[in-house]
């Protein structure tokens, strides 16, 4: 099986906005905490195909970058998700929303790189059957 493994040029190609502001070190070390806290990336994952969840985590260390980068830097704040539920012209003020959230997934709509990855993520949140051969019950006399 294996485990994903960070390839910053694969990533930054992929996310050019975010390598401007941040370096190999840092995406790296953003890359091993979404592995360890929100995805597990060993044999063991949900994700068993490696390809896929390498993608899912270069998402993971876009969104986690994205909400510690300062606004200046194209932080969180200075991109909007969500659809533009009210606008006002005057003083001008927009809001924007998903919808309805839960709390799971309130801390990945906070960007678009997680509320990208919590809508990947749909189809291993969901119940898994497990098959479990049947075995008779031993009788004794």
């Amino acid at each position: 099986m294996g485990v994903a493994v960070f390839d910053y040029d694969e990533w930054s190609q992929r996310y050019p906005a975010l390598a401007a502001n941040v370096d190999q070190d840092l995406a790296s070390l953003y890359f091993m905490e979404g592995g360890l806290l929100y995805l597990d990336n060993t044999d063991a994952s949900v994700v068993q195909d490696v390809p896929t969840r390498t993608l899912l985590l270069y998402l993971l260390t876009a969104h986690i970058a994205t909400l510690n980068l300062p606004v200046s830097a194209g932080g969180n704040g200075a991109g909007v998700v969500g659809r533009t539920s009210s606008a006002s012209r005057g003083s001008v003020s927009v809001s924007f929303d998903m919808g309805p959230t839960t709390a799971s997934s309130a801390w990945f709509m906070q960007t678009q790189y997680g509320a990208m990855f919590w809508q990947a993520m749909l189809p291993y949140r969901t119940a898994r059957y497990v098959n479990v051969p049947y075995v008779e019950r031993q009788t004794y006399p």
